[in-house]
């Protein structure tokens, strides 16, 4: 064969998606974020950016920020314009569900191509340095005697702090619908009114909020996990008397109508990028818990977190 042919040949296999992964070339990756710089999607977005082009699996990375609505506009643009491309992926997790359950946008996570889960973490809930109150106890006193004052902070509704702050004032007597939860577009944003002591109290993944806890911009009072996290001093809200747990955990998709062999593909992408050393260091510098889950299992885990945070949510009267 004439190398001419031999390469056109070759060219028709890779648009047809028919080759393994290591007879293509290496990508050049599209990555939707589905929220405002800043945040724990950002993050984990631009961190995977970096893995794919450090272990040779892309060969270029761009980035969209489109936040709001818990994920929701981004997801919107993300399957209304990306149909059918191999090389793009949308960072989610389950903030993402949490919005689709009580905000019910036109367009549905389950257009969009399952690839994996990547990590999980758990929620703190942190006071701005000049704040009167001291603890949760302190707070929780507070939101007894007059709901509307304890102003809330976190990501949008839906998300998971909005979800453990609605469980809080259910555990402690509170209706859940008369509390100030005040919904910000992404994690930067949320920070920034925390910091600024725009919120009486504000919640968000522990990697976004550890720099400021370490240089004592921020107080923290409560994490959302069973148990204290590792080498950390921050008491659970159930050492505290408040029966709440809720974690959250980041995954990527890939744009809808794509081939079974375009996902395998992208799949293997992702998984060498988690394997890299740069990959490892961001999991270090994050305090990000690695939660690799890929494949139908994936897909499965996140029908079932569906119905597990549907369920939580209509216990805490949020929908």
């Amino acid at each position: 064969m004439r190398r001419d042919t031999f390469l056109k040949s070759l060219a028709a296999l890779a648009a047809a998606g028919a080759l393994p992964l290591s007879a293509h070339a290496a990508s050049a990756v599209k990555m939707m974020l589905p929220a405002n710089p800043g945040g724990g999607w950002d993050s984990t977005g631009r961190a995977l950016g970096k893995a794919l082009l450090e272990s040779g699996a892309a060969s270029s990375v761009t980035y969209d920020n489109k936040g709001g609505a818990a994920g929701a506009i981004g997801l919107a643009q993300f399957v209304n314009s990306s149909k059918g491309d191999p090389n793009a992926l949308m960072v989610m997790g389950a903030v993402m569900l949490g919005g689709i359950i009580t905000g019910k946008p036109p367009v549905s996570l389950s257009q969009a191509t399952p690839i994996a889960r990547l990590t999980s973490e758990y929620n703190v809930f942190v006071l701005p340095a000049n704040s009167p109150y001291k603890s949760m106890a302190e707070v929780i006193a507070q939101l007894k005697k007059d709901p509307g004052s304890v102003k809330w902070g976190g990501g949008s509704r839906g998300s998971t702090e909005h979800i453990a702050a609605a469980m809080i004032a259910r555990e402690v007597g509170v209706d859940p619908a008369r509390i100030n939860y005040v919904a910000f577009r992404g994690g930067g944003e949320a920070i920034a009114a925390i910091l600024g002591g725009n919120v009486t109290i504000g919640g968000g993944g522990y990697s976004e909020m550890a720099e400021y806890i370490a240089t004592k911009k921020m107080t923290p009072i409560a994490v959302t996990s069973g148990q204290r996290l590792k080498n950390s001093t921050v008491p659970t809200l159930k050492e505290q008397g408040i029966n709440v747990e809720i974690g959250n955990w980041r995954g990527v998709y890939a744009a809808p109508g794509i081939t079974a062999e375009q996902r395998k593909a992208l799949t293997e992408m992702v998984a060498k990028a988690v394997k890299s050393k740069s990959w490892a260091e961001s999991l270090e510098k994050n305090d990000w818990t690695p939660a690799w889950m890929a494949g139908d299992e994936f897909a499965n885990f996140v029908d079932n977190e569906f119905a597990s945070l549907r369920a939580t949510m209509v216990k805490a009267g949020m929908v």
